[in-house]
């Protein structure tokens, strides 16, 4: 490898890991250290900002301080305790498949910053430790886009110069990857449920318990009369009911503004509507709930959601600059590692996402070479949960966002950058769901 990519690779790595140190907003400070240093330093072109990305989780986490402050969270929870009070252990089952589930239908794993927070406290206040639900969570979301028949990985695999021009279907991907990523996740959900110490046992917690930043509500009653509890219900089905408009637009495409401009047809896109639809859900909540606005600038989630923008501004910056300034290297290194081991493809899938941070552009990137290394399309396909590899390095907004949002500190970057609350269920579902893919295509 290069000696300055060596180099700028060090100072990326460094920084996270003093980005993650410091914490809170520490990762997105640290980060633009970094894009400073690779610009101004190294000479690299600026990366793609992730305006869109904060722009969403913005809106999301205004409509879910905006539930906070109704009191609509607090009522979720309760709902959540009594379901869970036999075996609250479910949220680390019950967080992943909706996440999973929101994802497929949508076709953006986008929508994951809609139900982080709520996940987050959930476990919390049902003494689990956030940590699993929410690092199975992430990694669900990502999986499924491998699984959605709507999603741009699937449309790009589906195309005509790839694998639609060897006979495969849409009904062939889902076939293998539907059953293949929801059995790594559920596999990745049960071995995440003995990771670390119990949440009382956890030692940040315990700090931060000690220290005021983390309020208990063991024998706290949550309501205090029918019209609270009414309006408490009804923030709870607007929130609902935003979340479903996403994944009803982002599953029903047809359903999307059309726009013409120079007789040039474009089409609302994703992003814009789920920030157009949360921040109106969010002005909705306040009305019918008649809650304090200062509340919900005041109240846990804003907090933990603007620091995961700022983080996610800085380290998301620094990464895509790094990669997409040495991109050429690395995708003249894997090519020539797949051209002579072949079997390796799916490891080749795996390192050009961690790359990339996209499983779309590594499909394109990558298959025709798989292609043309005659690989037959059926293993193409069992191989296709192989692009979810964005996780490995702690910089992709949702491990961001997720980090941010447990309050209780469970979920972190750990010591040494790479050994991170999403590694262990990020590799777990990756390798379950590929070999679950291989078995799939064995029978057809």
């Amino acid at each position: 490898m290069d000696t300055l990519i060596i180099i700028q690779l060090i100072i990326v790595l460094a920084l996270i890991f003093i980005g993650a140190r410091v914490g809170g907003i520490g990762l997105g400070i640290f980060g633009m250290i970094g894009v400073g240093i690779l610009v101004f330093g190294f000479g690299l072109k600026p990366g793609n900002a992730p305006i869109d990305v904060m722009l969403m989780i913005i809106s999301v986490i205004t409509a879910a301080a905006a539930l906070q402050a109704a009191g609509g969270l607090d009522y979720m929870v309760r709902i959540a305790e009594r379901i869970l009070k036999r075996n609250p252990q479910n949220i680390t089952y019950l967080g992943p498949l909706v996440c999973y589930f929101f994802t497929f239908l949508s076709g953006t794993g986008h929508i994951a910053y809609s139900l982080l927070p709520i996940i987050s406290e959930i476990a919390t206040q049902s003494k689990v430790r956030p940590e699993r639900p929410l690092s199975i969570s992430v990694i669900a979301s990502q999986q499924a886009i491998t699984a959605s028949p709507i999603s741009a990985a699937t449309a790009a695999l589906l195309s005509v110069d790839l694998l639609g021009s060897h006979g495969i279907q849409l009904s062939d991907i889902l076939m293998v990857c539907v059953p293949a990523t929801i059995v790594g996740v559920l596999v990745a959900a049960f071995v995440v449920s003995f990771i670390g110490v119990e949440l009382k046992d956890d030692p940040e917690y315990q700090r931060r318990v000690k220290e005021g930043l983390i309020e208990l509500k063991e024998n706290k009653e949550i309501t205090k009369g029918k019209h609270e509890t009414r309006r408490q219900m009804w923030s709870v089905i607007v929130f609902l009911l935003g979340v479903f408009m996403i994944v009803l637009f982002g599953s029903i495409p047809s359903l999307r503004p059309v726009f013409v401009s120079n007789g040039v047809s474009s089409v609302l896109g994703m992003p814009d509507i789920i920030e157009i639809i949360m921040m109106s859900i969010a002005g909705i909540i306040l009305l019918i709930s008649k809650a304090n606005v200062e509340k919900a600038v005041k109240g846990s989630i804003f907090g933990a959601g603007m620091q995961a923008v700022i983080a996610i501004f800085g380290i998301a910056w620094m990464g895509d600059t790094f990669f997409n300034g040495n991109i050429e290297f690395f995708k003249h290194s894997i090519e020539g590692i797949v051209r002579s081991y072949p079997f390796l493809f799916a490891v080749a899938l795996f390192v050009m996402s961690i790359l990339l941070f996209s499983q779309a552009a590594t499909v394109r990137t990558l298959y025709p070479l798989g292609l043309a290394l005659g690989i037959p399309p059926f293993a193409l396909i069992a191989m296709f949960p192989a692009v979810n590899g964005y996780f490995f390095i702690p910089n992709y907004p949702t491990v961001v966002a997720a980090i941010n949002f447990d309050r209780t500190g469970s979920t972190r970057i750990g010591k040494y950058v790479l050994n991170h609350s999403f590694q262990i269920p990020g590799f777990v579902a990756t390798i379950v769901a590929v070999s679950v893919g291989y078995l799939i295509i064995s029978f057809l």
